[in-house]
């Protein structure tokens, strides 16, 4: 991990490592960092008492580590033989020593650097190509170590989809009883990784200390000696059962020969080859029996013993319990918030506050839950999509201003169409009718016009242009702006209309109070 800042994740790690009583070798070597890392790790999170109580949140943790880190900062040394990496690589391939190599790097470009220097990266060009020397052979306690691997076996038919396709066989073994574990898949992607790991606990019963595997994307980013970076849904996978994961370092298998020959190896060669079936879970029946029935009952040929009889005599006793909850599949996914306030997921959208516009989230999706987080922190909580195209809205995360007119559909149009009258709904349901253009927009503006109009007069507006085909809005705008909504209808019997009443009027018979109840006679004659 040196020269690359570390992540809020991998000092969790460390924590929960040093939670479990792991020493700091043992974290040292499987993380990837030195002893000292790790001794200061646990100094540091001792001092601000993080070894006890509940793991803190990342958004707390990301705090502490970024205070922590302002107190260290410093300048960082760079080797000055690295810039000319290309030509010592050139000369040492032709055989030339790290001194003449010095030389000629100083006739040549100058170099101001030390002999150290280009002595030193020509150490780490030599260990690269070293030749094969003698190893041990490493034993382990019962329950300790489970390793796991890939193998290709050929092509078989899907039983989902009934086309043939190329399949591999997943094997994880236990290292001290030799038991093991096998199936038959068509990807190596996370969420079968994960899925086949989950189904071996399950058929040991049990959980062992470690996992020792090779640096296959589904479990390990960046493969690297001194720099592993574990997947996010894998390392979770860890932390739910309790188990600690160990990658090799890149370009050595022998580090987990056990699977490599007496597990993969020997289930293609035994299990496999020369054998035909109808689809892959005929392949997965046969391989189920083998594993207990032939594999299982054989005299192994390094331990000389039974697996099995191993397995249910020792091991399994010391295999840690499975968890009471099973694990439910995760995935995580890095992405943007787009500008209509939604992240995209598997082909699925999820609302986020607005104000995040821009900003990159995390995704944690499983089955039933899609999490979005930004810098750590939670930030919105959906039901998982059950189509491609599906969106997952919250309201507040939209802005204010936009917000009612996303709630406007044409059946909300429709609603509040029928509270103004019988009139308003026709007009309104001969705009949504209107195809192929789209009068929704048309729609919300009608029903919107009761809130300045009232209802009564948009009614009386919506009737009016009917009444003359004139299905537009801006000819119901335009009667509400010139009053002609309070007009009778061409052979409509006119009725009281509160637009022409003077706002004052008085009964004539107040003026002539003599004339009262002698009838329209007297009215006549007075008027004539």
């Amino acid at each position: 991990m040196a020269g690359r800042r570390r992540s809020v994740e991998d000092i969790r790690e460390v924590l929960w490592r040093l939670r479990k009583d792991q020493s700091e070798r043992a974290i040292a070597l499987d993380l990837g960092m030195s002893r000292n890392t790790v001794a200061g790790y646990r100094a540091w999170a001792a001092d601000q008492g993080l070894l006890g109580g509940d793991l803190p949140a990342e958004s707390e943790l990301a705090r502490l580590l970024s205070a922590r880190s302002a107190r260290q900062a410093g300048p960082q040394e760079v080797s000055k033989a690295a810039v000319h990496e290309d030509r010592i690589r050139e000369l040492f391939e032709q055989g030339v020593e790290a001194k003449a190599i010095w030389q000629i790097l100083q006739d040549e470009q100058h170099f101001a650097g030390s002999y150290s220097s280009v002595k030193r990266f020509v150490r780490r060009l030599k260990a690269a190509t070293a030749p094969s020397r003698a190893v041990i052979r490493i034993e382990v306690e019962p329950g300790e170590e489970a390793q796991v691997d890939f193998g290709y076996a050929g092509r078989m038919i899907d039983p989902r989809s009934g086309k043939l396709r190329r399949a591999w066989v997943f094997v994880m073994l236990l290292s001290f009883s030799r038991h093991m574990y096998a199936q038959l898949v068509f990807d190596q992607t996370i969420a079968t990784w994960i899925r086949l790991h989950v189904s071996a606990f399950e058929f040991f019963g049990g959980v062992p200390l470690r996992i020792v595997l090779d640096n296959l994307k589904a479990g390990i980013v960046k493969a690297c000696l001194y720099d592993p970076e574990m997947q996010r849904t894998y390392r979770e996978l860890c932390r739910h059962y309790g188990v600690v994961a160990r990658p090799c370092r890149p370009r050595t298998p022998e580090h987990k020969g056990k699977v490599e020959k007496g597990g993969v190896h020997y289930v293609k060669r035994n299990a496999l080859a020369g054998r035909s079936f109808a689809d892959a879970d005929e392949g997965n029946r046969h391989l189920l029996r083998w594993c207990t029935e032939l594999a299982g009952r054989r005299t192994h040929g390094t331990t000389q013993q039974v697996p099995l009889e191993v397995f249910e005599s020792v091991e399994r006793a010391v295999l840690r319990p499975l968890p009471h909850d099973r694990w439910e599949p995760c995935e995580w996914k890095s992405c943007r918030l787009h500008s209509d306030c939604y992240a995209i997921f598997d082909r699925a959208y999820y609302s986020a506050p607005h104000r995040l516009v821009g900003k990159q989230l995390m995704i944690r999706a499983t089955d039933r839950r899609v999490l979005l987080f930004h810098d750590h922190e939670l930030v919105a909580t959906h039901s998982r999509a059950t189509r491609a195209g599906e969106r997952q809205t919250v309201r507040d995360h939209l802005p204010p201003d936009k917000a009612a007119w996303f709630d406007t559909t044409p059946e909300g149009c429709r609603a509040q169409a029928r509270s103004i009258g019988p009139a308003a709904t026709s007009f309104v349901e001969q705009l949504l009718a209107e195809r192929p253009l789209d009068r929704l927009r048309g729609a919300q503006r009608v029903v919107t016009l009761a809130k300045r109009y009232g209802r009564p007069r948009v009614e009386a507006a919506c009737a009016r242009a009917l009444f003359f085909d004139e299905v537009r809005v801006r000819t119901v705008k335009s009667i509400l702006a010139d009053g002609l909504d309070f007009q009778p209808l061409p052979g409509e019997v006119p009725g009281p209309s509160s637009a022409s009443a003077p706002r004052h009027a008085r009964d004539w018979t107040e003026f002539f109070p003599d004339t009262a109840g002698t009838g329209g006679a007297t009215c006549s004659s007075i008027t004539s």
